[in-house]
C-alpha cells in the first residue's frame, strides 16, 4: 500500500495489487485484538494520508507521547486508503481474495480464491514483490513445539475469547508480542506471581522517549546523536551496549541479564516497569514439548500442571530472509533500507523507481540489508543505515522528498531546525556520524 501510493504520486503508473486476504491491511487483519503500534501512528501508513490526528495523548500510560493507532484503526485506515485515494485515483486497481500463481518473471497470473479464475496480466514495467518479507504472526501458523492432547494452548488473539482462567499463564515468547500478552494479563487483573513467562532470549529494546516525531522531534534526534556519539567512543561491544544504555537509548527487562537480541521493539517506561513485575522467567532456550505435569526445553525442564494455560507468542515475525537486489530488470523485492520502518521503506523504493531510469543507481540508493536479530546487529544495522543516509545527502530530490514525507522519521527536520537543542543535537550528530561509522566498522570487522 505504501509503495502503490508513493508510486502514483510521481508518476502515471498503472498499479494492479494482488491481495490474498478480502481487504487491504496486510497481517494487521491477522493480529490480536489488543495490539496497537509500538511507534508513533504519525510515521506510519502511507505518504498521502494522516493515519489518526497526529496528536499527543493527555492521558494514561502514554500520556506525553504520540498517539499510537490500535490494529482496528489500522486496518480501518488502510481500507480508507484504498477507497477514498488509491481506487479514485484510477490509477489502481485491487483484487483482494487472489493468490498470485506467476513466476515472477515470465508470465504473469492470479487466481481468485473464490471462484478460481485466472486472470494474466500483461507487465508493462515491473512486478512487485512485497511478499519477500512478509511477516508471520502466530494465529497464522502452528506452533513449532508439540503439545499433549489435554493441555489448554491457545494463540495470543484468543485470550480476549477466554470464558474462564486457568491456575495460571504461561506467556511463550521474547518478542513484543509476548510483552504485550503479559500487559494485557497484567492490565486485566491477573497477579505478576501467576504468570509464567518463558523467555529463550532477552532483547534490547528501544525507549519510546526518544523515538518520537513532529514537535517532539529534537528528542529523536537528540536520541540519534547519543547513539552515534556512544558509538564513536565505544572501546569495544560491551562497552557500547553500557553507553546506550546508560544514555537511555537502549533499554532491558532485567538489569541482571545480558541481551542476546535486538529487534527493534519500541517500549515505554510504564511498560518496562510493568514487565519487571513478572518475576517468574524460565530462561532454557525454546519450548520443545508441553506436557500435562512436564515442559521440556532445549535446554531442561521444569513441572508444570494441567490447569495451566499456555499463550503462544513465537514466531519471527517479519522474515529475515536473504538479501537480494531490490531493484531488477522486471521485478522490484521491497525490502529493509532504513532499519525497521517497513512502510517509509516501501514509499522510500517506490519514489526511487518513478524519478531514476537506472537499476544501477537505483540499487546504489537503496542497498538492502538483513532486518536485525541478534543484540551484535544493532551495529550493523546502524552503521549501514548511515552510510545509506550519506548517500541520499548528494541528492536534491531525494532530500526534499524526505523533508516532506510524513513517513519519515526526521520529517520536516529543516523547518524545525532554528532550535537551539535541535541544532546542538544536530551538530553532535555530524561530529560524530563518521567517527561512529568507523568504529562500528571496525569492531564488525574484529568480530565484535
Amino acid at each position: 500500500m505504501a509503495f502503490a501510493d508513493s508510486l502514483i504520486a510521481e508518476s502515471d503508473a498503472d498499479v494492479v495489487i494482488v491481495d490474498r486476504r478480502h481487504r487491504p491491511g496486510g497481517h494487521w487483519n491477522n493480529a490480536y485484538p489488543f495490539v496497537r503500534l509500538h511507534q508513533p501512528s504519525a510515521y506510519y501508513g502511507v505518504n498521502s494520508r494522516v493515519l489518526g490526528s497526529d496528536s499527543i495523548d493527555e492521558f494514561g500510560p502514554n500520556s506525553g507521547l504520540y498517539e499510537r493507532a490500535t490494529g482496528a484503526e489500522i486496518c480501518d485506515y488502510f481500507q480508507r486508503v484504498l477507497d477514498e485515494h488509491l481506487l479514485p485515483s484510477d490509477q489502481v486497481r485491487f483484487f483482494g481474495m487472489c493468490d498470485y500463481i506467476g513466476d515472477w518473471s515470465g508470465e504473469h497470473r492470479f487466481v481468485s480464491r473464490t471462484t478460481g479464475e485466472v486472470r494474466t496480466v500483461r507487465v508493462r514495467r515491473k512486478v512487485v514483490d512485497a511478499t519477500y518479507l512478509e511477516p508471520l504472526v502466530p494465529s497464522m501458523r502452528a506452533p513449532s513445539f508439540s503439545v499433549d492432547p489435554n493441555v489448554r494452548l491457545i494463540p495470543v488473539n484468543d485470550l480476549v475469547a477466554l470464558t474462564e482462567p486457568g491456575s495460571g499463564y504461561t506467556v511463550i515468547g521474547a518478542g513484543k508480542t509476548a510483552m504485550d500478552a503479559c500487559i494485557w494479563l497484567l492490565d486485566g487483573g491477573v497477579a505478576p506471581e501467576a504468570i509464567r513467562w518463558i523467555r529463550p532470549r532477552d532483547g534490547w529494546m528501544l525507549n519510546r522517549a526518544f523515538v518520537q516525531p513532529l514537535d517532539l522531534l529534537g528528542g529523536l534526534i537528540e536520541g540519534f546523536s547519543l547513539q552515534l556519539e556512544a558509538a564513536a567512543q565505544a572501546e569495544n561491544a560491551e562497552d557500547l551496549f553500557r553507553r546506550l544504555e546508560a544514555c537511555e537509548q537502549l533499554v532491558r527487562l532485567d538489569p541482571a541479564v545480558e541481551p542476546t537480541m535486538y529487534h527493534c521493539p519500541i517500549l515505554g517506561q510504564d511498560e518496562l516497569e510493568n514487565l519487571r513485575l513478572i518475576e517468574n522467567v524460565v530462561r532454557q532456550g525454546r519450548v520443545a514439548h508441553i506436557g500435562e505435569e512436564r515442559i521440556e526445553l532445549e535446554k531442561g525442564s521444569i513441572p508444570t500442571d494441567r490447569n495451566q494455560l499456555y499463550v503462544d507468542c513465537t514466531g519471527e515475525g517479519i522474515r529475515r530472509a536473504p538479501v537480494r537486489p531490490i531493484f531488477e530488470p522486471n521485478r522490484i523485492t521491497v525490502q529493509q533500507v532504513r532499519t525497521c520502518q517497513p512502510t517509509f521503506n516501501a514509499a522510500v523504493i517506490a519514489f526511487v523507481e518513478a524519478v531514476r531510469d537506472d537499476d544501477v543507481e537505483k540499487n546504489r540508493l537503496c542497498p538492502p540489508h538483513l532486518y536485525p536479530d541478534g543484540a551484535l546487529d544493532w551495529l550493523s544495522v546502524t552503521s549501514f543505515g548511515q552510510r545509506t543516509e550519506t548517500l541520499w545527502f548528494d541528492q536534491p530530490d531525494l532530500m526534499a522528498w524526505l523533508e516532506h514525507s510524513r513517513l519519515n522519521a526526521t520529517c520536516g527536520l529543516i523547518e524545525r531546525a532554528i532550535d537551539p537543542k535541535m541544532q546542538s543535537a544536530i551538530a553532535r550528530l555530524f561530529a560524530n556520524r563518521e567517527p561512529a561509522i568507523d568504529k562500528l566498522e571496525k569492531l564488525l570487522a574484529q568480530g565484535a
